[in-house]
């Protein structure tokens, strides 16, 4: 079982659980959202500062550095490793729980802010699953779609979801012991 397709410790969710409710499967977003962009921010947090003092020390003024130029420095990596940590707390806190009563879409991008929407199991009408791209399909991962029963509700969107077809399975099957069909 891969770390996004893990049982929640129903401690640690961000929302309460309803009487008799039992957590099924929590699910992330695939690791591509999370790695390529901490991985770009790296480089732009290192990367300027390198090359200014290596230009620096071609130029042979590199020994001419004060400590307030270091200073600069410093507040230009700690400014992008503030955007990195804040990457890696929207990833984590950004999940879809399956339970045996609901589905629960939660996501708190930064401490201050925080969205719960969540959709019955047995109103859920259609599942279909959306990959595109060629690190989606490659990668395997993708969006399920799942339509409510609900008039004039938007669609509940798991996205970026690994394995999505049996993200889409799950749900179905937890569906239909919802409705009490075998």
């Amino acid at each position: 079982m891969s770390a996004s397709q893990q049982p929640a410790a129903t401690e640690s969710l961000p929302f309460p659980l309803q009487d008799h409710e039992q957590v099924v499967r929590l699910y992330r977003r695939h690791w591509w959202f999370l790695w390529p962009r901490t991985v770009w921010l790296a480089i732009l947090a290192v990367a300027p500062v390198t090359i200014v003092f290596l230009i620096l020390s071609a130029a042979g003024i590199y020994d001419d550095i004060t400590p307030f130029s270091w200073i600069i420095a410093a507040a230009w990596i700690g400014y992008w490793g503030v955007k990195a940590l804040f990457n890696w707390y929207r990833y984590h806190n950004d999940i879809w729980v399956v339970t045996n009563q609901r589905i629960v879409d939660s996501f708190k991008p930064h401490p201050f802010s925080k969205r719960v929407a969540t959709a019955d199991l047995i109103n859920l009408q259609d599942l279909s699953i959306k990959k595109s791209g060629i690190t989606g399909t490659i990668l395997n991962y993708g969006d399920v779609i799942c339509e409510t029963a609900s008039a004039g509700a938007a669609d509940f969107v798991i996205g970026g979801v690994p394995h999505p077809e049996a993200v889409q399975a799950l749900i179905d099957g937890e569906r239909d012991r919802a409705r009490g069909r075998p």
